[in-house]
């Protein structure tokens, strides 16, 4: 059974808050890049962008970054893993990058997607937003900014549904 712990007004003033975070902790925009982690860190940065350019009238670049094959955990997902696209199209030399996903959990793919990211370039720091950080982090990672914590026991599933890649807008939180 699924509950539902998000819904499209509550994501959106999540992201709006987020944005208005990152604006303040950065003291502006200047050398500031998002990279979504596929999949749905995607939509996160695209819309994080959006309101970053309508509080400070300023593009901030998106990136697309797939870190599939820099997984610890790859032979566990599938023996034949999807492999999607990366595309970041300026330099990782010395902005700070903030690194965008829907779930927060062990840590695992944000290190996965900082060895990604390094294989681009050496930003100036790397920060971390995330929809939702549902906690039972294995490795020593957290997250700058977060919509949402939701203390999960870890047997159950956090899913994240966007409209751009599900057709809805949801978080829900139920057993595997």
């Amino acid at each position: 059974m699924q509950t539902k712990i998000m819904d499209k007004p509550s994501i959106e003033r999540a992201i709006k808050r987020m944005a208005h975070e990152i604006v303040e902790q950065n003291k502006g925009l200047e050398k500031l890049y998002l990279v979504g982690i596929q999949t749905r860190g995607v939509p996160l940065a695209k819309r994080l962008a959006a309101y970053l350019k309508k509080i400070e009238n300023k593009d901030v670049p998106v990136g697309i970054l797939d870190i599939t094959f820099y997984r610890d955990d790859l032979t566990r997902i599938s023996h034949q893993p999807v492999i999607k696209n990366t595309m970041i199209d300026f330099t990782i030399e010395d902005p700070v990058v903030i690194l965008c996903d829907d779930v927060l959990y062990t840590g695992r793919t944000v290190r996965a997607a900082i060895d990604a990211l390094h294989d681009f370039g050496r930003p100036k720091s790397i920060q971390l937003c995330v929809l939702i950080d549902r906690g039972h982090r294995e490795l020593p990672i957290r997250a700058n900014y977060v919509g949402k914590n939701v203390p999960t026991a870890k047997d159950e599933l956090i899913q994240v549904l966007f409209n751009e890649t599900d057709s809805e807008e949801a978080v829900y939180v139920g057993s595997k």
